[in-house]
């Protein structure tokens, strides 16, 4: 497998990209190649630096360079010649079998839908987090951004999307699907989530149990949560916030150790048609090591496969 990385995107490149690529790649196979995407003298200069061999990876010059401030659409057309335009690129030509970047969020979600678009039959990508369930085990959280204004039909396939990730990508055998909202009850909600949990209930592409509130997100009756990407984003913010305060102040268990954003490295955009990774801008050499890693198990699990399998053959 050849796993695209961007070297140039995120707060502390490129520094930490190349640190954790260097401790992926002894960890990938010999069949797997890491290609790193960025200023040629720049990378090289980092690699030897920090003790990685140049013939280990695979090395595309992008000299030009996005910036978290830069417009998705006028970056992408301005600066062809960036890590992100050219990985895209290279991932719409098959060059490279999956693209990660802890960069611009935006110009990650503009860059997929005018390179490899989406899987037929979604209407549009969305982000996955991983949160930490209090007794152990995972909570799929969806959409978490890239989708701030969705409608109740966008929410719904974000439960199709959802599940199908927790099934594939973390093993979990007919994933318990919710619907984030402020009670348990149908009447519950906005008219966004009520008209949401109609789509939902009886639906044959999932397995909905019912509303979930926020305390749901950290037990185990549910394995994904559903909702807007206003909403998720709130969430997550609130909870690395959180977290980082427990932290900062001695207060650590397992639990708050959990919640680390490293150990999940980045964020899968599903539904995109190809294996595209967005990291969280601050991520360190921890937290890429795992985003390429996380790169290697989504592109095995063929989740891309099977969403098209349940939107385009069962639906007919």
């Amino acid at each position: 497998m050849r796993i695209g990385l961007d070297a140039m995107g995120g707060d502390y490149a490129p520094k930490s990209i190349i640190l954790g690529a260097i401790l992926a790649q002894k960890e990938l196979s010999e069949q797997d190649r890491i290609v790193l995407f960025g200023n040629r003298e720049i990378i090289i200069e980092h690699l030897t630096l920090n003790g990685g061999s140049i013939d280990n990876f695979d090395i595309v010059d992008a000299p030009e360079i996005i910036e978290m401030h830069d417009k998705p659409i006028k970056a992408l057309q301005n600066k062809p010649n960036s890590s992100i335009s050219l990985g895209f690129q290279y991932l719409k030509e098959g060059k490279i079998d999956s693209f990660a970047s802890a960069g611009n969020t935006g110009v990650m979600l503009v860059g997929t839908l005018y390179s490899v678009g989406v899987v037929e039959g979604i209407i549009r990508p969305c982000l996955a987090a991983l949160l930490p369930k209090h007794n152990g085990g995972l909570t799929v959280l969806v959409d978490v951004g890239v989708n701030p204004d969705s409608k109740p039909e966008l929410i719904y396939q974000f439960g199709v999307l959802g599940s199908f990730y927790a099934q594939y990508a973390l093993n979990i055998q007919k994933p318990k699907v919710g619907l984030l909202n402020i009670g348990e009850e149908q009447e519950k909600g906005n008219i966004q989530s009520q008209a949401a949990l109609q789509l939902m209930l009886g639906s044959k592409d999932f397995n909905f149990i019912g509303n979930a509130e926020p305390r749901e997100i950290f037990n185990d009756n549910f394995d994904v949560i559903v909702c807007d990407g206003f909403v998720g984003n709130l969430i997550l913010k609130h909870t690395e916030a959180f977290a980082r305060i427990m932290v900062k102040d001695g207060l650590i268990n397992d639990f708050i150790k959990s919640c680390n954003y490293e150990i999940y490295g980045g964020l899968p955009l599903l539904g995109a048609n190809g294996v595209v990774i967005i990291g969280h801008g601050i991520s360190n050499e921890k937290a890429i090591k795992t985003m390429v890693l996380q790169s290697k198990s989504i592109y095995h699990s063929k989740i891309n496969e099977h969403i098209y399998k349940v939107l385009n053959t069962e639906s007919k």
